[in-house]
């Protein structure tokens, strides 16, 4: 039984973020059990360095003070000597503090900071990855002394992914030959959602297979097929799995991806990514790791970056920073991209 827990509450792309932390603590300790909500949690199960995944629906069934003492109770049950706040909610603080956790670690700026027993200061402008390397103590995490620095998050996908992710293309006639290319056009938040990807699809099928990814409950990006395409479109929204669609990220092209989580799944799973921001800055720990990855983004706007996480509306109310990011001015990233797609595989 393990005795170190992880909190990783926030969102599916932070908790791909948070994998070389769960590797460096594994390291120390041996197997980690994680704090994960119900659609963070595939990222850790079965990883080798994660002993049990306890499943905090915060939003759902464990929402509210009933549900923070349901999961306290759990942590109290395992006695834990030690837990890390990768997730710096005061929620997550709570869980911890009522948990019975002697040793609470977290960010020095984070919400529920006066809940921790000890407070870590990471380097601002750093990878998001290796911000959360500092909580372990990883001195390259927190300030960049070596040239060597920690490798970036890689997700392992279960053979069973791999195989449902190939049974799916294979019945949407997506083959092998010429491959395809991953559109993913959702994002939690609406202000980071690129109005634009209907258009950009219909220009790539001029010329390639183009596979939708997107949650449940979010919009089919077309009813129909477009017409004159002479590539194959395959819609997958609502249809995978989380590593499901991993797996299919993992055999593609590339990805084109708003500020979301297929962005970081791209990365961890080393499919290079044209990545589309607009209220939030790719410099700010959240951009794509790749060297070949591209970044289509306003840069004349003084209002963007507006936030850190993106929001439900935008403050000048214009979202200039994506109504006004044509379809062109991405596919001439896609286009960069493809060059050095091309020049790789010379």
């Amino acid at each position: 039984m393990s005795d170190t827990v992880l909190f990783q509450t926030a969102y599916l792309g932070d908790a791909v973020l948070t994998l070389p932390l769960v590797e460096a603590l594994a390291e120390r300790f041996g197997p980690v059990d994680i704090v994960a909500t119900p659609y963070g949690a595939p990222v850790f199960d079965r990883h080798p360095g994660v002993g049990r995944v306890i499943r905090f629906d915060k939003r759902g069934a464990d929402r509210g003070l009933s549900g923070i003492l349901g999961v306290a109770a759990q942590l109290r049950a395992a006695r834990y000597t030690r837990a890390y706040l990768a997730h710096g909610s005061l929620r997550s603080g709570l869980v911890a503090l009522l948990g019975g956790t002697p040793v609470r670690i977290g960010f020095g700026d984070a919400p529920g900071r006066l809940l921790y027993t000890r407070r870590v200061t990471a380097e601002p402008g750093i990878p998001e990855y290796r911000r959360l390397l500092a909580l372990a103590g990883t001195p390259a995490a927190a300030v960049p002394v070596s040239p060597v620095l920690p490798p970036p998050p890689r997700m392992r996908i279960a053979p069973g992914a791999r195989s449902g992710a190939g049974g799916l293309l294979a019945a949407g006639g997506i083959g092998s030959e010429g491959g395809f290319v991953v559109l993913a056009p959702g994002s939690v938040q609406p202000t980071k959602r690129w109005p634009f990807f209907r258009e950009l699809a219909v220009r790539l099928l001029e010329r390639r297979n183009v596979v939708v990814l997107g949650g449940p409950g979010e919009p089919r990006l077309f009813p129909a097929a477009p017409a004159r395409a002479h590539g194959s479109l395959l819609d997958l929204t609502g249809k995978v799995t989380v590593l499901e669609a991993a797996a299919v990220i993992e055999r593609a092209l590339y990805v084109v991806a708003n500020d979301s989580a297929p962005l970081h799944i791209a990365n961890a799973v080393g499919t290079p990514v044209v990545a589309i921001f607009g209220p939030t800055d790719p410099d700010r720990g959240f951009g794509p790791l790749g060297e070949m990855d591209r970044v289509a983004h306003r840069r004349d706007l003084p209002c963007r970056p507006c936030s850190s996480h993106g929001g439900r509306k935008c403050p000048k109310r214009h979202h200039a920073c994506m109504q006004g990011l044509a379809p062109e001015a991405v596919l001439a990233e896609i286009r960069e991209l493809e060059k050095d797609l091309e020049v790789k595989c010379a």
